[in-house]
This record gives structure tokens, sequence and C-alpha cells, in this order.
């Protein structure tokens, strides 16, 4: 059987941790940074752990992982 492919996009948004659950960054913290406050900002900070709802899909985009 062929190798599955991994994707691509996935690949450079997702790590998976040594426990196994999957690292991903936070949004809303690119642009448009005026407005939000420097409480807000400052708990965007840092990675967190992708929703166990969607744990799965993510998962099957990483293959090896």
């Amino acid at each position: 059987m062929p190798k599955m492919k991994t994707k691509s996009g996935a690949k450079k948004r997702f790590r998976v941790r040594g426990g196994g659950s999957i690292k991903r960054s936070q949004a809303f913290k690119r642009h448009i940074l005026t407005k939000k406050s420097t409480k807000n900002k400052r708990q965007l900070r840092g990675p967190t752990s992708v929703h166990s709802t969607n744990a799965a899909a993510v998962a099957a985009m990483l293959p090896y992982a």
C-alpha cells in the first residue's frame, strides 16, 4: 500500500504532545490588536489543546503523528 499523505496545512498548525493530546496555537492575536484589551491579549498567549470534539478530525489529518 502507498504511504498516506499528511495534510500540509495541519502539519504547520498542530503538534502531538507526549500524552497524545494535540497542541494548537491561539487565534485572534494576529492583527487589529489596538481594540483588544491587555487582559484579552495576555490570555491569548501560549498554546492550548484541540477540543475533544475536534481531536479525531485533526488526528485523521496527521496519520503518522
